[in-house]
């Protein structure tokens, strides 16, 4: 399995999700991760927006990777989320945002922290990436997407 396969299980993708704001976002990321990760909906909350009070984790393009530690997260744990309409982010080109993958780190990790968030934005930074996320209409095909090397 890849970097990106082994902390993203099928269960951790939501496509086509009604959010109206970053915070509404966030709180389903919370819930989300609590029913499949076993990770409290408000530490998880609580964890993503203090990171975005320090700058926003919106790449551009319609992406975005809301990421941080926690105490409560015992290995690297990670979401991808596709809403239904896209979320105003505060991205550095100010394109809200559609494309989202949360990730939770324990809280002393570093390089395996780095080297996913690294991962995704190459990811995330191929034009034909994006597009396929956006088009795929199933959990595997968005899985296959993001852990093909």
């Amino acid at each position: 399995m890849s970097l990106i396969g082994d902390i993203l299980p099928l269960s951790h993708i939501v496509l086509d999700l009604e959010v109206s704001s970053k915070k509404r976002l966030f709180e389903q990321a919370g819930l989300l991760l609590e029913n499949e990760a076993g990770l409290a909906r408000a530490d998880v909350f609580d964890c993503l927006f203090s990171r975005e009070k320090l700058g926003t984790t919106g790449l551009g393009q319609g992406v975005a990777i809301p990421h941080g530690r926690h105490a409560s997260v015992k290995k690297a744990v990670g979401a991808f989320i596709r809403t239904l309409e896209p979320v105003a982010f505060d991205a550095p080109d100010g394109k809200p945002v559609s494309l989202v993958f949360v990730l939770l780190v324990p809280e002393n990790a570093t390089g395996d922290h780095l080297e996913v968030l690294s991962k995704l934005a190459g990811k995330f930074s191929v034009k034909t990436v994006r597009e396929a996320l956006l088009a795929a209409q199933t959990a595997e095909e968005v899985h296959r997407i993001l852990v093909e090397e």
